[in-house]
């Protein structure tokens, strides 16, 4: 599993970026990484009112964890 694009949001809402993610065997678009009451949280995008997919515990930590580290990197990178 690893990150191929990442997009910070810095709209001020609670979603802090969008990303694209290669799993085994498929690839996920526009994942949403957000801030909620609970800590970080990654939401797959919606159609027809309902989920596209959704994560096992242990697959939406990794998520968060692949996330929250590639936002880290794109800070410290692009960080003036």
């Amino acid at each position: 599993m690893h990150i191929i694009s990442i997009r910070p949001e810095r709209s001020g809402g609670n979603t802090l970026a969008r990303f694209d993610v290669q799993l085994d065997g498929m690839r996920l678009f526009n994942l949403a990484l957000k801030q909620t009451a609970n800590g970080y949280r990654v939401f797959a995008p919606s159609a027809f009112g309902g989920a596209v997919v959704t994560f096992t515990p242990e697959t939406s930590a990794a998520l968060v964890a692949l996330a929250t580290g590639e936002m880290h990197q794109y800070d410290r990178q692009h960080a003036a």
